[in-house]
């Protein structure tokens, strides 16, 4: 695959803002095009969880769209793109990408991924899930999505919530071939 195509980072206004914060800034630091767009929702939850200001955020893309822009890049297959992570999203997205019902550019981005069979993974953040939700997750399953939703892996034996964020982040780029460097690798009984 090339390395100069972009990576779609959508953030939703699920709580854990910093999942996508530390996205774009790992795949800065690896020279990977970051495509950004960010819900309304997201930049009030960014107000909540973080100091950071959206224009902070957007910085650290390579390029950012507007939620409303319905005519920008990421809204066409016939722009070229490694997928899409969506980072943190949330349930309204998720619910409105496995329906085709899309009402703003990060959802439309989400449904052209799959359409085109791209990659598209969705860090779902919500718990408890009712049986609505976990019938949403089957249907973008059995259409081609990755749900995962941001699990600490406590073999890694996390110190700070800086590392359970790296190492969670890391095993999402695993699912597109790129080695970020922040996981720590099980290796069985050896250790």
């Amino acid at each position: 695959m090339s390395r100069n195509l972009p990576l779609v980072v959508g953030i939703s206004g699920a709580s854990g803002v910093i999942y996508g914060i530390r996205l774009l800034e790992i795949l800065r630091d690896l020279d990977i095009p970051a495509h950004l767009v960010m819900s309304r929702s997201a930049e009030v939850t960014l107000a909540h969880e973080t100091d950071l200001k959206v224009a902070d955020v957007r910085a650290l893309a390579a390029k950012t769209y507007a939620q409303a822009d319905i005519g920008a890049a990421i809204s066409s297959g016939s722009f070229r793109t490694r997928g899409m992570i969506v980072a943190p999203c949330s349930v309204r997205s998720m619910s409105e990408i496995a329906a085709g019902t899309t009402t703003g550019l990060l959802t439309r981005a989400a449904d052209v991924v799959l359409k085109e069979r791209r990659r598209l993974v969705l860090m779902v953040r919500e718990t408890p899930l009712h049986t609505g939700h976990l019938r949403t997750m089957t249907a973008l399953s059995e259409m081609g999505a990755i749900i995962a939703p941001p699990v600490p892996a406590f073999y890694a034996r996390p110190e700070s919530l800086g590392e359970m964020v790296d190492h969670t982040l890391g095993r999402i780029l695993d699912l597109f071939e790129i080695e970020a460097g922040c996981v720590r690798r099980w290796r069985g009984d050896a250790e």
